[in-house]
């Protein structure tokens, strides 16, 4: 796809792009690559240093997207943990990083988003058929029959290891792609761009109900039946979408009822996550993990007990407690938000929210449908996963809240003005497609 290449641009403009387009081609692989690419992409970007283009960096804009690097800061100065403390700062210096490094860019993040997110959403596609492609290899090395590939050896965690990433994580990404080529599908006026875009957002859908994420598919079951009618369509379109995604999703829930493995993964599952330990101790579920996570909460619920406190706290309570897999296995809390409440107190907590809060704000007062749904996963994957004490979790958060928020920026609103407001000018609803997919 030649759209895909630039031509016709600066020299500084091409290896910006490039920077990006390989940064978001590296997600769903080793941190190294990504690493790697980010401080190249940090360097090039001094080096080109323009003062005519640099975006203003202390605004609240800025400070929200940094927000919960400053909070891990701030609750470093009472932790009772400062060696895990500093642990988490070279965590979440990606979040203090990201939104700096889009402000001092002269890169046109913007007139490139789709782009962007297209070579994005292709590297997803082609990482699930990657994985199918090993688990089929897999299958007929051992001589098992086909139906294995919806057998407990193939779903969840097992699907994902050929690329060591945990299958949450990797599920975020994918669901940002699938929403990226539906929104394409709905867009493009070509029938044949139209087929090939809805084969890869099928097949984004099959790794994801094969990795079989909850709380992903729940996120994206609201963004599929409810997000793109409103912030898409109009009048009979919306209609008619909401009956055939309606008519799907019905389609989709019945076969994983059907379907042993996948009930036992997304029903059978979800209740042992939700139910409390049983008297002999045979297994401790995520509910117990949150109700140990409250009980050390209620002692300090202002301030909480610092960065880097959580997982020392937990271990010696769930020993306490007799929750030995749990022990073992040196679990957190799995929920974001008691996290916040542990670490940081209330303080902290509200914070995070006030931080999901405004990016909401901005991603409908936009009609920006992609953004929406990032915050729609992050708000989501934040009940069930420590989503900021984990590099993937980090990246994720950190470069994509940056991105989507950057990307809606026209270069003229910096040169003309120096708002501190963390919304920015209105404009047009939808980012431009590439070049070919407006013929």
């Amino acid at each position: 796809m030649e759209e895909l290449f630039l031509k016709n641009d600066t020299l500084a403009n091409k290896i910006s792009y490039y920077h990006l387009m390989l940064f978001m081609a590296s997600l769903p692989f080793d941190l190294f690559y990504s690493h790697i690419i980010l401080i190249s992409f940090i360097i090039h970007t001094l080096i080109q240093l323009n003062k005519k283009d640099i975006k203003p960096i202390f605004t609240i804009r800025t400070l929200v997207l940094q927000s919960a690097f400053f909070v891990t800061l701030l609750s470093t100065i009472y932790t009772i943990n400062r060696p895990g403390a500093f642990n988490e700062w070279g965590k979440h210096l990606a979040i203090l990083l990201f939104p700096m490094v889009f402000c001092l860019t002269s890169f046109d993040i913007k007139k490139y988003r789709s782009r962007l997110l297209l070579s994005f959403s292709l590297i997803c596609t082609a990482t699930v058929a990657y994985l199918y492609l090993d688990a089929f290899r897999t299958i007929k090395y051992y001589s098992l029959p086909y139906s294995t590939i919806v057998s407990a050896a193939f779903t969840n965690h097992n699907f994902s290891e050929p690329i060591a990433m945990h299958a949450t994580f990797f599920s975020l990404q994918l669901a940002i792609a699938l929403v990226y080529f539906l929104w394409v599908c709905i867009k493009e006026p070509s029938a044949y761009y139209r087929l090939f875009y809805a084969a890869c957002a099928c097949l984004l859908l099959a790794g994801i109900i094969q990795l079989s994420s909850k709380s992903i598919f729940a996120a994206l079951f609201l963004t599929i039946n409810l997000a793109i009618p409103y912030f898409l369509l109009q009048g009979k379109n919306r209609i008619k979408f909401i009956v055939i995604a309606a008519s799907l999703s019905t389609l989709i829930i019945t076969g994983i009822f059907t379907l042993s493995i996948l009930k036992v993964r997304y029903i059978t599952d979800l209740k042992y996550d939700l139910s409390l330990t049983t008297p002999d101790k045979k297994f401790d579920s995520r509910l117990d993990r949150w109700g140990t996570a409250t009980g050390l909460i209620a002692k300090s619920p202002l301030t909480g007990y610092g960065a880097g406190s959580e997982l020392g706290l937990l271990h010696e309570s769930f020993y306490a407690k007799k929750y030995y897999s749990s022990f073992l296995n040196n679990l957190n809390s799995h929920n974001e938000y008691l996290s916040f409440l542990l670490k940081s107190g209330i303080i902290g907590l509200l914070i995070y929210l006030g931080t999901l809060w405004l990016g909401f704000k901005e991603a409908i007062k936009r009609k920006d449908l992609l953004f929406f749904t990032f915050m729609l996963l992050i708000a989501f994957v934040s009940f069930s996963e420590n989503l900021l004490d984990v590099d993937k979790g980090i990246i994720f958060y950190a470069f994509f809240f940056s991105f989507f928020v950057f990307s809606g920026d026209d270069k003229k609103t910096y040169k003309s003005s120096k708002t501190k407001s963390f919304t920015t000018t209105p404009h047009e609803s939808y980012p431009s497609l590439p070049e070919t997919l407006q013929e």
